[in-house]
């Protein structure tokens, strides 16, 4: 671990140990930035999550050398009277916890508008009255669709990168009509991130906000029926693993016609790491977290993704690789999509020199490298008959 002494600021100065209360800490994200932290840091965290699968090789008394470091409370955040004693202990804390899958946006979107907005609020308050600095991370699906998608098919500014590049100061937040509640998700994340903005504003608080772009990597989701709930549809990277583990063809929402940007999360975590050392530049700031580089369509990641998983699993692809299905048919009712999300980074390179380095190829041969390390046999097991006698 690297000693606190000699570790310096952007601008420097010794960063001091700070102890870090991260909820979520059991997620994709919050598993990733707890090793993180303990591999390169002398900071201490106070894990809270309802659980800790993600975590527990950090977590073994007997073996982990980080257990003066970490400490796991088994907590739901919704009605819980510990909440305020734990952010107080903290000088720092990191709001992770979010239903975040668009599976459930429809489905659940009761759930999604509580879990995102009104289970988020306490949270906020405690930072605030207690002067401890926020870290909230909240959604690159708070800019909803790009002004860009309500021109003609056409139209040459649709091409105009003014019209589809993402910036956190500039550009508007655009939803679908109300009876498409997929974007109760996104409507809860914009509302906190204007009462988290509020709070600085009026009250003082001092805030980050992190905005992902697709974070891509190890322990990414659930496999379903496999490492989480049988019937449950992931997001769309574990969707594809799932199909290519099964030897599946994987399905198209809508044609895949949807652009994405992927950023691998170890780079992801990095830009974290830097606005937690870096409180000076990244207060009263919202960050995009993106890699605009590697920008492809939906069809296209399926056709990547069946190449790499043939390179890491040997196995030849199957004959039809993809099949294309309507989204009211993958998602239900009241589904609708955002066309581009491609990431200004602008302001995060100026504040804290920060840029993403891994490719597309790179991030998906090393994902699903584990994927298929992790779950290959178990997907077998589960998917082989008994041959009758």
């Amino acid at each position: 671990m690297a000693n606190g002494a000699d570790r310096l600021d952007l601008d420097g100065r010794p960063i001091k140990p700070l102890t870090i209360c991260m909820i979520g800490a059991g997620g994709f994200i919050g598993s990733h930035l707890c090793e993180k932290l303990m591999n390169e840091t002398p900071h201490k965290v106070l894990a809270l999550d309802v659980y800790n699968d993600k975590i527990k090789h950090l977590l073994e008394p007997d073996t982990s050398q980080w257990a003066e470091r970490i400490q796991f409370h088994r907590i739901n955040i919704k009605h819980d009277s510990r909440l305020e004693g734990l952010v107080k202990m903290a000088d720092l804390t990191i709001n992770l916890a979010a239903i975040c899958t668009p599976a459930d946006y429809n489905t659940r979107p009761l759930d999604t508008i509580y879990s995102n907005f009104i289970d988020a609020l306490p949270v906020v308050k405690y930072c605030s009255e207690n002067n401890k600095r926020l870290i909230h991370f909240s959604t690159c699906e708070v800019y909803g669709k790009t002004i860009g998608s309500f021109l003609p098919k056409d139209h040459p500014l649709r091409q105009d990168p003014d019209f589809y590049v993402l910036k956190e100061d500039t550009s508007p937040c655009i939803f679908g009509s109300i009876e498409k509640q997929r974007w109760s998700y996104a409507c809860a994340k914009q509302l906190i991130e204007r009462l988290v903005y509020a709070e600085g504003a009026e009250n003082g608080l001092e805030f980050t906000i992190v905005r992902p772009f697709n974070w891509i990597g190890p322990r990414m989701d659930f496999i379903p029926g496999i490492d989480g709930p049988s019937e449950g549809v992931p997001r769309v990277l574990a969707c594809f693993s799932n199909n290519l583990l099964r030897r599946e063809p994987l399905k198209l929402v809508d044609g895949g016609e949807s652009q994405r940007t992927f950023i691998y999360i170890k780079d992801a975590i990095e830009a974290v790491l830097l606005m937690i050392e870096n409180p000076e530049r990244a207060n009263g700031h919202i960050f995009n977290v993106g890699n605009p580089n590697n920008e492809v369509t939906v069809r296209q990641l399926a056709e990547m993704m069946t190449q790499v998983y043939s390179k890491v699993s040997g196995e030849t692809a199957i004959e039809s690789p993809t099949v294309d299905v309507s989204s009211k048919e993958f998602y239900g009712e009241g589904y609708d999509d955002s066309d581009k999300r491609i990431p200004d980074m602008t302001i995060i390179n100026r504040q804290l020199g920060w840029n993403p380095k891994t490719s597309l190829w790179d991030l998906l041969e090393s994902t699903l490298t584990y994927q298929h390390r992790t779950y290959a046999e178990a997907v077998k097991k589960a998917t082989s008959k008994p041959v009758a006698s």
